[in-house]
């Protein structure tokens, strides 16, 4: 007897998988090895009109099973009481699957594994190769099928031949109304409810570099499609990777999603019993209090997430510098002439502290540019070695306010981190959310509306309410206007800063005595020297 199955609570994927495997294996008994999602129970009720010949798992004796063809899985814990026909003498093992490897992955004597948005797209290639036919019924299912894996060819994981596998079912009659009314649907009261306290309970986390966006929710009834709620939640939040657990009965069910490399999720939830693709995965875990499975999947993440830049590769270099023995005001005139703000004192490759611009400047004009820089140093400061992840260099700079951080290998200085090259980096990493970067002129509504959320989320409203005057008088004057400086780098690094400056194009002078007059109580005073106030 031949059966062939797929994974446990199966979706669309699965299921056209086994209706494509059924044209290789005509004589084949297909059978699901437990639950459905929902999307997929919805379609065997609205959709009578497709007899695909699914047989019940308790019809099918496992013991007269000569050949077991799996689709969409080869992991033996998901696959039911199939598992029982794996290691049984005589039971030949054909598996086709789009998953990468997992610990607990079957072997079989016929293997077809290819990383491609769905396992569907595979069996539709061999089809397609084979010269099989399908109906316009069949080429439906297969449809749906690449659909939902792929997310409507939305998810990273899709592949060139995704497409290609589309257009040949498009072109044997597949019915495109069908698929989009079945990728379709309204959200419960239950959904949306448990949706709203998965927004609450959302913290943004920074794992190596690299920022996740983990939530956890209980609810004393079990509410479907959870995975459904978190991609809709990835979306609403505009993050690249996301991780959410869920109390549920007697179980914690655990979702991620991810667009970036440095997360890949299957390989993060293999140690909580799930797996799946870089992209997505879940697990269900069972008999583990939430609080405890949260701290162990950050442990996960700390461990499984990869940095994607190293100090090396963040570091300015050669480095800038003076020795002990330069004067104030030698150190003055390089930092002018290298256009920097900080500059190191080193004595024989070794760092002793570094100067700032404004300590070099106050010195200058209180007549002490003659006194060497080791009397005015600083030298209370934290190193990192060049293979540094971006998050020790950022929890030195951001969390212990170091102006730059030395980059030190064998005791000698090799180069130089300031707080703008942890911004640039961040900028540059596509695990960081890019309405905070986007130019306005390509950002649009929704870019504009995140940002706001973020400085709502980090500035109290006398702040906001201030921005938004000194916005307000810009218009009316007809300048532009711009919040500058540090207060802006950690608005984006999400650390307390309230020193702001601003910038107009224009008078700076005429701006501010605009301003007092439409703010009386404001005090204005101006610096004509440099045009400043």
């Amino acid at each position: 007897m031949e059966v062939i199955t797929c994974h446990l609570n199966a979706d669309f994927d699965a299921l056209a998988s086994m209706v494509a495997a059924r044209k290789l294996y005509p004589d084949a008994v297909a059978v699901f090895p437990g639950s459905l999602e929902r999307n997929l129970r919805n379609f065997f009720v609205e959709s009578m009109v497709y007899d695909l010949g699914i047989a019940k798992l308790k019809s099918v004796p496992l013991e007269e099973v000569t050949r077991l063809i799996l689709v969409d899985t080869r992991q033996r814990s998901r696959i039911g009481r199939f598992e029982e026909v794996v290691d049984k003498e005589g039971v030949s093992i054909h598996i086709y699957d789009h998953h990468p490897n997992a610990k607990d992955d079957i072997k079989g004597e016929v293997e077809v594994i290819k990383e491609v948005g769905a396992t569907t797209t595979i069996l539709t290639r061999i089809i397609q190769e084979r010269g099989l036919p399908l109906t316009p019924e069949e080429a439906t299912i297969l449809a749906l099928g690449i659909y939902e894996d792929t997310g409507a060819f939305t998810f990273s994981s899709t592949t060139e031949e995704d497409y290609y596998a589309a257009g040949f079912l498009k072109g044997k009659g597949a019915n495109l109304d069908l698929v989009k009314d079945m990728m379709t649907y309204e959200l419960s009261v239950e959904q949306v409810s448990l949706l709203n306290e998965m927004i609450e309970s959302a913290e943004r986390i920074v794992v190596n570099g690299v920022e996740v966006l983990l939530t956890k929710v209980a609810s004393e009834t079990y509410v479907g499609d959870f995975a459904v709620l978190v991609h809709k939640l990835m979306d609403m939040e505009s993050t690249s990777a996301v991780f959410a657990l869920a109390q549920m009965d007697d179980r914690v069910f655990v979702v991620g999603r991810s667009r970036i490399p440095e997360v890949n999720v299957g390989d993060i939830l293999v140690p909580l019993g799930g797996g799946g693709h870089p992209t997505a995965g879940s697990a269900s875990v069972k008999e583990q209090p939430l609080g405890e499975l949260e701290q162990k999947l950050i442990r996960l993440l700390k461990g499984k997430v990869n940095a994607s830049r190293t100090a090396r590769d963040i570091m300015s270099y050669p480095v800038v510098y003076i020795g002990p023995e330069a004067t104030m005001g030698a150190a003055a005139d390089t930092l002018l002439r290298y256009n920097i703000n900080v500059i190191p004192i080193v004595e024989k490759g070794t760092m002793l502290g570094y100067l700032s611009r404004q300590v070099a400047e106050k010195a200058a004009f209180h007549g002490l540019k003659d006194l060497r820089v080791t009397e005015y140093m600083n030298s209370d400061f934290e190193s990192v070695a060049p293979d540094a992840g971006v998050a020790e260099i950022q929890d030195r700079i951001v969390g212990d306010n170091q102006r730059v951080l030395p980059v030190v290998e064998d005791d000698k200085l090799v180069g130089i981190i300031t707080r703008t090259d942890l911004l640039s980096t961040l900028v540059d990493n596509p695990s960081i959310p890019q309405y905070l970067f986007d130019s306005p002129r390509r950002s649009g509504y929704v870019r504009k509306k995140n940002l706001a959320a973020l400085m709502r989320e980090r500035l109290g409203r006398n702040i906001i309410d201030l921005l938004k005057s000194l916005g307000r008088v810009a218009d009316e004057v007809e300048f532009n206007i711009y919040a500058v400086g540090g207060f802006v780098r950690d608005l984006l690094l999400r650390k307390q800063n309230l020193d702001i400056d601003v910038v107009v194009e224009g008078s700076g002078i005429d701006f501010a005595l605009r301003y007092a007059e439409a703010y009386p109580e404001t005090r204005v005073r101006t610096h004509k020297k440099f045009g400043t106030a």
